[in-house]
């Protein structure tokens, strides 16, 4: 039999937050990954997407023994790595507004106030705040798919 049979549960869904969040917090408190954020072109943030989707299939299907083919799906996709990919970057946001990480590092031209959980009402701070999410996910995705893979 190729693949595991274990169905996809909340108690996974609950060690991809934990992997997630150890992996993503480093990098959302790191001066550096926002000044690259600043930076980087749409293309090369799109880039780190497909980073982020790779490490994730490859990370549940290629280093572990797990067919994508029968698990539950959403969409035609496995509900395993639909739930990976939005741990992953949904806990370098949680961390990013929750520690005020744009605010904290981008350039206080583009920020203007300094209030929590502001990042929506500037467009520069909004297009670096994704990029820095999308530089954060490639490192949350490998916590959490490896804390996924260990049970």
């Amino acid at each position: 039999m190729v693949g595991r049979r274990r169905r996809f549960a909340l108690s996974d869904t609950a060690q991809q937050i934990v992997g997630g969040f150890l992996l993503a917090g480093p990098f959302v408190v790191t001066e550096e990954v926002w000044v690259l954020a600043q930076s980087m072109s749409s293309l090369q943030a799109l880039f780190t997407v497909f980073i982020v989707f790779t490490i994730g299939y490859g990370a549940l299907y290629k280093a572990d023994d797990r067919d994508p083919d029968r698990e539950t799906e959403v969409g035609g996709v496995p509900l395993r790595f639909v739930s990976l990919i939005s741990v992953a970057y949904f806990s370098v946001v949680v961390l990013s507004l929750a520690f005020d990480a744009p605010a904290t590092f981008l350039d206080s031209a583009a920020s203007g106030s300094m209030v929590v959980f502001d990042v929506a009402v500037h467009p520069a701070r909004i297009d670096a705040t994704l990029k820095a999410v999308s530089i954060g996910a490639i490192f949350s995705v490998i916590g959490a798919a490896t804390a996924d893979s260990l049970y």
